[in-house]
């Protein structure tokens, strides 16, 4: 359907109010979760968790599921449970703020971030651009002093969720910060035949994802027991500090753009594997390592007192065969033009 009818004009003549056409809208669950509903007429539809980090669970397109999500999900936050039990999938978990990798020394799985509770969320609209804002902080006493603000955008007609953060460390002292969007792509976008696209050089992880070298960038169909695969990307980016990567399947694709200069790093989890089949396209200013990992190899981030840095993450739907060309070809692009992410160090994973 075209959509014309989104003009801004008509609009303004048939209606009197915009979220007849875009809004992010809060409602309760009946376990006590807040959840946001965010629509714009483009037929991307998702809800935010402001009990969960702000992060972003169920997604559609034209009614198509985008992600996977957990059972019994939405979990409210709970520091009783481990961070797998409480993970929801869903498009977006951010993980950190001071750890991101296996459990160590006390600290869980991904860190404490996804049970942080925002405030002060707020919404406005400007010439067909809502933004969604909040607070969140990540503290403990003697230990880090995280402030995070973080804003959704949306553009009335546009099949694109851009989110941007600001962190700063409002304690006294440097603090380990390790952060990593890790977003979760599920059936029936993901399955047997999808395909990665990635302007990069490919590290494997370990045994498990050295096996799979040859095949990273298709997914198998479902299985028993698959054992999870995981890539790092040394990825390319363009003149503006962007790097991109996109799965595509027939005539739908999902792309990811994201600022190079505070997030370097690109992980690929594969997990093909049968009822939890979830794979994750994660930006970082870290590898799931660990912070013990990370300090050893050099690559461990310091965020300063009063320092604040800013991080830019694009999720777009790529609808017809024409879209997923044209993002083709600039990745395409990319892996012959573009330049080597400057800041990404992945010694240690060679084979």
């Amino acid at each position: 359907m075209a959509k014309d009818w989104l003009n801004h004009d008509l609009i303004n003549k048939h209606s009197l109010d915009m979220r007849q056409f875009i809004d992010f809208r809060e409602s309760t669950l009946p376990n006590g979760m807040r959840i946001i509903d965010a629509y714009n007429s483009s037929g991307l539809t998702f809800t935010i968790l402001p009990d969960r980090g702000m992060d972003i669970w169920t997604a559609h397109y034209n009614g198509m599921p985008l992600t996977w999500i957990s059972s019994g999900s939405p979990h409210p936050p709970d520091y009783g449970q481990s961070w797998l039990s409480l993970f929801n999938g869903g498009l977006l978990t951010t993980c950190g703020l001071t750890h991101v990798g296996a459990p160590e020394d006390g600290r869980d799985i991904h860190g404490n971030y996804t049970r942080q509770r925002a405030t002060a969320v707020s919404s406005d609209m400007k010439n067909q651009v809502m933004r969604l804002k909040s607070t969140l902080h990540q503290s403990r006493l003697f230990g880090e002093q995280f402030e995070v603000t973080r804003t959704y955008t949306l553009n009335l007609g546009k099949t694109a969720i851009h989110v941007s953060d600001e962190i700063t460390n409002i304690g006294d002292e440097p603090t380990p910060f390790m952060l990593l969007y890790h977003c979760n792509v599920g059936y029936p976008l993901v399955r047997e035949g999808t395909e990665l696209l990635v302007a990069s050089d490919i590290y494997p992880r370990d045994d498990d994802a050295l096996s799979g070298v040859e095949t990273w960038q298709t997914y198998e169909g479902a299985s028993v027991g698959y054992p999870e695969q995981v890539f790092f990307h040394h990825a390319k980016q363009d003149n503006t500090h962007t790097a991109q990567a996109a799965l595509f399947n027939e005539d739908i694709g999902l792309k990811f753009a994201w600022k190079t200069d505070t997030l370097p790093y690109l992980t690929q989890w594969k997990n093909t594997r049968q009822g939890i089949y979830v794979c994750g396209i994660e930006p970082g200013n870290c590898i799931p390592e660990g912070q013990n990992a990370a300090r050893e190899s050099g690559r461990l981030v310091m965020l300063q007192p009063n320092e604040t840095q800013s991080f830019d993450l694009t999720i777009e739907v790529l609808d017809g065969a024409e879209a997923i060309q044209q993002c083709r070809a600039a990745i395409e692009r990319l892996q012959t033009d573009g330049t080597p992410v400057a800041d990404c160090n992945l010694a240690g994973y060679e084979h």
